[in-house]
């Protein structure tokens, strides 16, 4: 029997970042409570302190985890038993990990929106000292809300951090006087995607994957030429088929991973694992049975060999 679908209202960001007077706002809110039962997790206690004579339903009930290491299925499952709960809240310590989270909640546990909150004047400091902590928040998030802008605010500054690990999240600066700001600043990609033959430098090539992972289908169609790397291990594939990518740091050297995509050689002779080239192929879409939707695959039209580039790994500097 399938596990009951919950709704989580997931709302990140390190102390003092605004998080719990936007949730006090929201549950006094009677269009979004109206007394359904819902689960507030908190993962750390800020200044803020919940008022809930104020809510506009009534049918709230907080549970507190002080310890990453609580943050598990098991605890988790029995909160939503003990609490019969129709959705959940979860204020999340911006010190712990995301995959902490991802792992441990339950099933049938749907996260409907994941909202970070940053205080503009020290997020830079944040993103200078904990670059890793920054930009794991930040790449899953559908919302970003800069809290206490100024005049003297960098609006440019705070948005390069933030489009640097996600492009698609929109982003709201909020200013004590009640003015909120959504930045409709649109990024160029930094490569040609209505080219004939779309060309990726090296060090553009986290961009490029980034993109191509977020809006697949705009790519469906398109021939696409870049520096590549058949890697040494990975899963068993048929002989037409070998993997092309790079390895990708997203913030630290503790995060970086292959990112790459099955490449469909044709009549072209199969790479040598370890081995660099230049590829040209067209993207396609193909259905995946591991994931929902389609995975875009590539059809190989040229496969020249080609030397090391100064730095193999891609990054987002």
């Amino acid at each position: 029997m399938a596990a009951r679908e919950i709704p989580v209202y997931l709302f990140t960001g390190f102390l003092d970042a605004g998080k719990s007077t936007f949730i006090q706002s929201t549950l006094e809110d009677k269009r979004f409570n109206s007394g359904e039962k819902t689960l507030l997790i908190r993962c750390e206690e800020g200044e803020v302190e919940y008022d809930f004579s104020t809510f506009s339903g009534q049918n709230v009930d907080m549970q507190t985890l002080e310890d990453e290491e609580e943050f598990n299925e098991t605890a988790l499952q029995k909160m939503a038993e003990d609490t019969h709960c129709e959705r959940v809240i979860i204020e999340y310590n911006g010190m712990w990990s995301m995959q902490t989270l991802y792992d441990n909640i339950p099933e049938g546990w749907v996260v409907a929106q994941e909202i970070h909150f940053a205080e503009a004047a020290t997020y830079p400091v944040y993103n200078a000292n904990m670059r890793n902590l920054v930009f794991d928040k930040l790449q899953t998030c559908d919302v970003i809300v800069f809290n206490r802008c100024s005049e003297q605010t960098d609006l440019d500054a705070l948005h390069k951090i933030v489009r640097q690990a996600n492009r698609r999240c929109n982003i709201f600066y909020e200013y004590p006087d009640g003015r909120s700001i959504l930045d409709e600043k649109v990024d160029p990609l930094p490569f040609d995607i209505n080219a004939p033959v779309v060309t990726i430098e090296d060090r553009d090539y986290a961009y490029f994957y980034s993109d191509l992972m977020e809006n697949t289908d705009q790519y469906e169609g398109k021939t696409v030429q870049f520096k590549a790397l058949f890697p040494q291990s990975g899963k068993p594939m048929p002989d037409s088929v070998f993997v092309a990518g790079r390895m990708l740091m997203n913030c630290c050297a503790a995060d970086t991973q292959f990112a790459g995509m099955a490449c469909y050689r044709g009549k072209h002779e199969k790479p040598r694992p370890g081995s660099w080239f230049i590829i040209t192929g067209k993207i396609r879409l193909q259905r995946n049975r591991l994931f929902s939707g389609k995975t875009p695959v590539m059809d190989v039209v040229d496969l020249r060999p080609a030397v090391e580039p100064e730095e193999p790994v891609a990054t987002f500097y």
